[in-house]
């Protein structure tokens, strides 16, 4: 392993984050090339506490952009503060009768009045990572937007002009696969599929995550959730996030040791769709029977 790479894994670790050698040398070439980056995987794989741990470890400021159905450019990059504009002009009136109209129209999209959402601030406050999280939820017309600014690092706004960025922002983007993304995003990306670790690397996570869980019981937990996540037919399989609030809440309740009854009580912070309950009750009990 490069020693570079070695080097942003173990800041990586220091944030909680623990990324194998593929993810972390993905990262540093991202990094290094000035690349996205797009992450696909099962949620609760860790995409998205990826972006937050590359933050954490350049010692940058996070923007998160959370996509949803219907999300446009609007939501995504800027807005005008009405109220503070009819305040203003109204300012204006009181002090002054001389001003054109031209005058005062100008005024009203000064920077004071323009509120930045988060790919417009990114551009403007980085050195920065911005995370487009979910990114498979918008839209075709969303995703071009979005390939537009990757391009060319800026934005134009009618009202005020163009906006670049001195330095392109870190961007990660997140998808759960809900849909394919268009191959022009994908090429404009360094590209990762992350997984569910394997055993051994998620008791480490349990272990740097919940230091306060007893090494017994996250092992225990870890066995039993590698194994639930074999049942073809669940909904939705238990992702490290899962593994992490049920080993918290088995601590909670004092448990130093998986047992049938306190796994029973607990499925609440492992399972998340009903028609999965009983399918997740009678496997933990076979293996804990």
């Amino acid at each position: 392993m490069d020693d570079r790479v070695g080097e942003l894994t173990r800041r990586l670790r220091a944030t909680g984050y623990l990324a194998d050698d593929d993810l972390a040398t993905v990262l540093f070439l991202a990094l290094e090339m000035g690349r996205p980056l797009l992450l696909e995987g099962e949620p609760g794989t860790g995409k998205t506490a990826l972006a937050e741990a590359v933050a954490e470890a350049l010692d940058l400021p996070l923007i998160r952009l959370q996509c949803y159905e219907g999300i446009d450019a609007t939501q995504a990059l800027y807005d005008w503060d009405f109220p503070r504009q009819i305040l203003h002009l109204r300012a204006l009136e009181a002090v002054s009768a001389e001003q054109s109209v031209e005058e005062a129209e100008k005024g009203l999209y000064d920077e004071r009045f323009l509120l930045a959402r988060p790919v417009l601030a990114a551009l403007q406050q980085s050195p920065a990572v911005l995370l487009v999280d979910e990114i498979d939820r918008a839209d075709d017309e969303f995703e071009a937007f979005l390939l537009e600014v990757l391009s060319t690092w800026g934005v134009t706004i009618p009202e005020f002009g163009t906006v670049k960025a001195a330095e392109p922002p870190v961007v990660v983007l997140t998808s759960n696969r809900t849909r394919e993304l268009h191959d022009a995003l994908k090429r404009r990306c360094l590209y990762h599929w992350i997984d569910h670790p394997d055993l051994a690397r998620e008791v480490a996570i349990v272990a740097s995550r919940a230091p306060e869980v007893a090494e017994t019981l996250a092992r225990q937990v870890v066995e039993v959730v590698q194994q639930l996540r074999t049942i073809d037919d669940l909904q939705k399989p238990p992702g490290v996030a899962e593994t992490l609030d049920w080993a918290r809440a088995l601590h909670r309740l004092g448990a130093v040791e998986l047992d049938l009854d306190t796994a029973a009580v607990t499925l609440g912070a492992l399972v998340k769709y009903r028609e999965d309950t009983d399918k997740v009750d009678e496997a933990i009990r076979r293996m804990l029977g």
